[in-house]
């Protein structure tokens, strides 16, 4: 699957696809807007699907995106990268009323075929950009590297958890029996 693509034929998703963005145009009613907001199901009936994890799927009005607009919510929010974004930016910008943004993980890592109801149009499909886990630079201070501190022997480490806790013991029997003082007398 390239970078952008639109999509015309049946909708495949592969068994444990990962960081994939689908970007539906919803073109329904308003009182099926509400509808899809507040019942998830509804969603993956408009999907074609029985299910879907509603938690990474996302309704969107376009005109609360205000300046940021969807281009800013696919690369900002969805890690997008724009480089995949900008040949559709045009296409995009044109779109109106609702979207329906849905991520790989909604699938929970099972193969389907999305079969889109009528007023579901699938308009593209992105890449998203995976997570660089490399560390751009070592950090070469003391307190970073492992035991730079003094070590405690177990058994001095036992012992002042048994006085803390003999203490803390102490002071709420203390305290309890000048409780029952205060109300006996």
């Amino acid at each position: 699957m390239g970078a952008g693509e639109i999509y015309t034929e049946a909708l495949e998703v592969r068994a444990n696809e990962r960081r994939v963005v689908r970007v539906f145009a919803l073109d329904v009613p308003p009182e099926q807007i509400r509808f899809l907001r507040d019942e998830p199901a509804a969603i993956a009936d408009m999907l074609g699907l029985a299910e879907i994890d509603p938690d990474h799927v996302d309704l969107i009005k376009l005109s609360d995106l205000d300046e940021y607009g969807l281009g800013g919510y696919l690369t900002e929010g969805c890690d997008v990268e724009e480089d995949d974004f900008k040949p559709l930016a045009d296409r995009l910008k044109t779109l109106k009323g609702h979207v329906l943004v849905v991520l790989s993980r909604a699938f929970s890592g099972n193969a389907m075929t999305l079969a889109p109801k009528p007023g579901l149009r699938l308009v593209a499909s992105f890449g998203q950009a995976p997570t660089d886990w490399n560390a751009r630079e070592t950090l070469n201070i003391k307190s970073a590297k492992p035991a730079t501190g003094p070590r405690t022997p177990p058994r001095q480490a036992r012992a002042d958890a048994r006085r803390i806790g003999g203490t803390i013991f102490a002071v709420f029997m203390v305290a309890i029996a000048l409780i029952l003082w205060a109300i006996l007398t």
